[in-house]
């Protein structure tokens, strides 16, 4: 293999002419970056990254601990902050919490001890020490999809708001009343706030939220197919279930179906986060959705912004609803807000 003296003599140039144009720093001459840049093709030449990362310091690698990788939402969420990263010139590192705040912990320290350049979480709870000391330590640092209150550092995320809105405005108008949600667990932000953003809009339209229709989960399968069949053995059963994430959404269904009742015939279903498997769902699933792909490049942007030394911004997209057949309607384009689908 080559090395960076072979790049050196190929080009007419000093070992530490090669680094520099290696390094992309400013005072080399278009010539000699030409030459130089020429000779490492013609040789091959690959830099030693370990190295490097003793020379600068960075190890030019991203860090990732994701809430559940079985959850669709987050295996694509990890797929476009990889790609992002690529882009940007780094590698990413990922570790799945599975929902389990030791787990995250257990991660975020191997991460932190490989000397990774910044980090990216998407925390399983409202309360980790261990973040909280990174970010006071100067951890570069981003919250994506949920945060830690308190923890000062950029968060992206979507705004579920509006469209938990549009959707109790879509089941009302088809005339449900009696509303319920299978919750996420209340230690996370997301948790709280679609159950809190779902009591508001049934409170626009003079509808409660009894207890008996709040089922608490913990964005597993198992747990909306649980909360569910409590739904189904009250004296009066809702109407509707809102399952506030997807996987949820899919115990729901099979519970549903276990008690051989129909979506939306006996009652209607609907998701927070849209994944596609809804599309193929019968009857196809009425969800909202998350620009999921946007999230995860904004979130390495800002990381890499505060890596390099700049503020980097918080950043909050619209999620909205998308209209199917699972409430009780086939799609009729009447929300200007929403995107249909059959």
């Amino acid at each position: 293999m080559a090395s960076i003296k072979d790049v050196a003599a190929a080009a007419g140039v000093s070992v530490a002419t090669v680094s520099r144009v290696l390094n992309e720093h400013p005072s080399v001459s278009a010539d000699a970056r030409t030459r130089v840049l020429a000779a490492v093709e013609a040789l091959g030449y690959r830099p030693n990254a370990v190295a490097r990362s003793l020379r600068t310091d960075q190890t030019r690698t991203l860090g990732l601990v994701i809430s559940d990788v079985l959850n669709p939402y987050f295996t694509e969420l990890a797929r476009s902050v990889e790609e992002e990263a690529r882009a940007l010139g780094y590698s990413v590192i990922i570790g799945n919490a599975d929902e389990r705040p030791d787990l995250q912990d257990h991660h975020v320290r191997t991460l932190l001890d490989r000397r990774i350049d910044g980090l990216l979480v998407s925390p399983t709870d409202g309360g980790s020490p261990l973040m909280l000391d990174a970010a006071r330590a100067g951890t570069p640092m981003v919250f994506v999809d949920r945060w830690i209150p308190g923890v000062e550092v950029p968060v992206v995320r979507a705004d579920g708001r509006r469209a938990v809105r549009d959707l109790v405005a879509h089941l009302h108008g088809l005339g449900h009343r009696r509303l319920a949600i299978i919750s996420g667990p209340a230690a996370t932000t997301t948790g709280s706030e679609r159950v809190e953003a779902f009591r508001a809009a049934l409170a626009e339209y003079g509808l409660d939220l009894p207890d008996a229709y709040t089922g608490q989960g913990d964005f597993q399968a198992e747990s909306g197919r649980r909360v569910t069949e409590g739904f189904l053995d009250l004296p009066e059963p809702p109407e509707a279930v809102f399952a506030a994430d997807n996987l949820m959404a899919l115990g729901a269904l099979d519970a549903i179906r276990a008690r051989g009742l129909r979506v939306p015939d006996d009652i209607a279903l609907a998701a927070f986060d849209d994944i596609r498997w809804f599309v193929h769902t019968d009857p196809p699933v009425t969800a909202i959705t998350q620009p999921t792909g946007e999230l995860g490049r904004a979130a390495v942007r800002a990381l890499v912004d505060r890596i390099e030394g700049r503020p980097g911004e918080s950043v909050t997209l619209p999620a909205r609803l998308v209209v199917r057949r699972s409430c009780g309607a086939a799609p009729d384009g009447n929300h200007a807000t929403n995107r249909s689908e059959s």
